[in-house]
């Protein structure tokens, strides 16, 4: 299919666009609201070395706390770590529980440590990133091995303190929204263009053109009183319907016959107006100055001696 054929399903299908992208929002919006607000709070640790003040010590102390820092990052959810926390804090929770709650990273070449902990609290969480933060800087140097006057070589030191989160992190409304719309209105195009490639009736002439591998030649003006004015084109030759069969007539003089001068003009159910399309056709060809022979083959209901007002009692099997 073409972008047309596209554009074509979806300004048909407009309302089932409009229902599934309001559902789509409706259900994001259910989702959102269902969901328990997490708030989230990050404290940040600086990792130091107690080293000399030459540059090779000074150097030689950096070079060791980068190659420790990663370390140190997954220490912030170990239970040595979290249980001094759970203690202090008065939690209801277990190491496990929490580390759940809780990521620690650093950036790459750096000895920043980030401490950011999720809980349905926003002071709970800031609370709990502060507590883990002054456990790192407890515990790791209680780890390193001490240097030779006895002190652990490595400080760690809160240099920013967590603070209340004051909107959730998640739900994300208006992502949740955003996600929603989408989400239904592709679902929306979807279910257009199935029922579409689903639905095998002919609608528009594209369809008949698509399923006989012929193209189209002519359409009729529809006219609500057709029936009470089969001959339309001798009875009102200036209307839409009139003009109508008169165009079929001119692009039927200029296909490749063949040398043929015959037509047949049929339809796939009865009473689809084939009678009256051929004595129309006829008549406008006549005008246009042709010889035309019109033979009536429907033999189970002939129509075409009535409409014309003549004789029918000699037909196409005498």
């Amino acid at each position: 299919m073409e972008l047309s054929d596209y554009i074509r399903i979806l300004r048909k299908n407009w309302l089932v666009l409009i229902v599934l992208t309001a559902l789509g929002l409706a259900a994001a919006t259910a989702y959102t609201l269902a969901r328990t607000p997490i708030y989230e709070s990050s404290s940040t640790v600086f990792v130091s070395t107690q080293a000399g003040g030459t540059a090779a010590e000074l150097q030689q102390g950096s070079t060791f706390t980068q190659a420790r820092i990663n370390t140190y990052v997954g220490l912030a959810t170990a239970p040595i770590v979290l249980d001094p926390v759970i203690a202090d804090l008065g939690l209801t929770t277990t190491a496990a529980e929490l580390a759940q709650d809780v990521q620690a990273s650093a950036a790459l070449n750096s000895t920043l440590i980030t401490v950011t902990v999720a809980n349905a609290s926003a002071d709970a969480s800031a609370g709990i990133a502060n507590a883990i933060a002054d456990s790192l800087a407890t515990v790791i140097p209680q780890l390193e091995p001490a240097s030779n006057n006895g002190s652990s070589p490595v400080r760690l030191s809160r240099v920013r303190d967590a603070e209340p989160a004051l909107t959730p992190s998640s739900p994300n409304l208006p992502l949740n929204l955003a996600l929603g719309v989408l989400i239904g209105l592709a679902l929306g195009i979807a279910t257009a263009v199935l029922r579409t490639v689903l639905d095998n009736r002919v609608r528009t002439p594209r369809d008949a053109e698509q399923i006989t591998g012929a193209p189209g030649i002519g359409a009729i003006a529809f006219d609500a009183k057709a029936k009470e004015r089969p001959l339309i084109v001798h009875a009102d030759p200036l209307s839409p319907r009139a003009e109508s069969f008169r165009a079929l007539r001119t692009n039927l003089q200029f296909l490749d016959m063949g040398g043929r001068s015959s037509f047949v003009v049929t339809s796939s159910i009865p009473s689809e107006g084939k009678t009256s399309t051929t004595i129309n056709l006829a008549i406008a060809l006549a005008d246009a100055g042709k010889r035309v022979a019109l033979l009536d083959a429907d033999l189970r209901k002939p129509k075409v001696a009535e409409y014309l007002g003549i004789e029918g009692g000699a037909g196409l099997t005498d």
